[in-house]
């Protein structure tokens, strides 16, 4: 029964995780269509811009679809983002090595996306779209991968030896050591460590870049703020994989070339901010969950914090000019009760 008693006897009208999810993707894939048209303006690498014209063509094939399903069920198109919200022109702001790695990231994020929209639809059509948004999503992530894996500043996940043989936990200590010696890390621990480091690297480079170009002081200053707290969060991740002697992410601020002159708008600027905060914060939730070392929950407990913060500060500024969008709501009854004449 469950969720699906009287599906027969349904509409077909979208249901709000269904409006959420591609209300939310369109906010999303509109935003990349600004910023893949300014790197596709400024690459020059011929692999690198095969990549970026792929992301662009699958964004602007998303937000068409996603128009047509909620125009057929009533919903206005969120305004998103348009060409008055880049400057294709701008001088070059990244490397043609950290567009490749911004692909990476965000492709992930889609992939991530989509997962998670499919197990929150039940109408067919909708999760026929985003399993089509995951197979083309996959086959990009896997070019993108293939393509970074010959890039010099590509950095593998650790590997680790193989057991011997099949053991099981013995003592408790195995999660209560925060001080004293510790267990080696195992391999969950490695991974979202690794992981956590390196998309926590990839928003303090981009908020730098973002600090030179933003035309609001109060944007400006968020973004400093963001680089220190980012880039503290990426280095406590890497100090606990090299107590173990393990490699760390490489970082990306000498990608980041010295323009002071903005490609995007401030209101996408903190959009995309508010977007890698939101994200960062259901990574940290999984991670925390996979990781069995008091002195990694307490870790993770401190960056959670921290970007709270950081999502609480851009929330307060994209509402305060006006720049954040709302989202479908369910039907204010008070409002209605207030406003009634009985």
């Amino acid at each position: 029964m469950g969720i699906f008693k009287d599906s027969k006897n349904k509409t077909n009208s979208l249901t709000a995780a269904e409006v959420s999810a591609l209300w939310l993707q369109y906010m999303g894939d509109s935003m990349a269509i600004c910023v893949y048209k300014y790197f596709l303006n400024i690459v020059e690498n011929k692999e690198i811009k095969s990549i970026l014209e792929s992301s662009l063509q699958l964004a602007e094939s998303h937000i068409t679809k996603i128009d047509k399903f909620l125009k057929s069920d009533n919903y206005k198109t969120p305004i998103g983002f348009t060409e008055s919200d880049v400057n294709v022109n701008a001088p070059r702001l990244f490397s043609d090595q950290f567009l490749l790695f911004y692909s990476y990231i965000m492709t992930i994020h889609g992939l991530t996306a989509y997962s998670l929209a499919i197990t929150n639809t039940e109408r067919k059509d909708i999760q026929n779209y985003f399993f089509e948004c995951t197979e083309s999503s996959k086959d990009l992530f896997q070019k993108i991968v293939e393509l970074a894996k010959n890039e010099p500043k590509f950095t593998s996940v650790p590997t680790i030896p193989s057991p011997k043989e099949s053991a099981f936990i013995e003592s408790p200590g195995f999660v209560s050591n925060l001080i004293g010696d510790k267990r080696p890390l195992n391999s969950s621990e490695v991974s979202t460590l690794f992981f956590n480091s390196t998309k926590t690297g990839f928003i303090k480079s981009l908020s730098l870049a973002f600090s030179q170009v933003a035309r609001s002081e109060e944007v400006r200053t968020f973004m400093v703020k963001n680089v220190k707290l980012a880039g503290k969060d990426a280095e406590s991740f890497d100090l606990i994989l090299q107590q173990d002697h393990l490699p760390i992410p490489e970082k990306w601020d000498a990608e980041v070339t010295d323009s002071t002159i903005s490609p995007f708008s401030d209101k996408l600027i903190m959009f995309h901010a508010g977007f890698l905060v939101n994200a960062a914060l259901s990574y940290y939730g999984a991670s925390l969950g996979s990781s069995f070392r008091s002195d990694i929950i307490v870790n993770y407990s401190k960056v959670f914090t921290h970007a709270m913060e950081a999502g609480a500060f851009s929330y307060h500024i994209m509402v305060k000019h006006g720049w954040l969008e709302k989202q479908p709501e369910a039907i204010d009854r008070k409002t209605l009760a207030k406003g009634s004449n009985k």
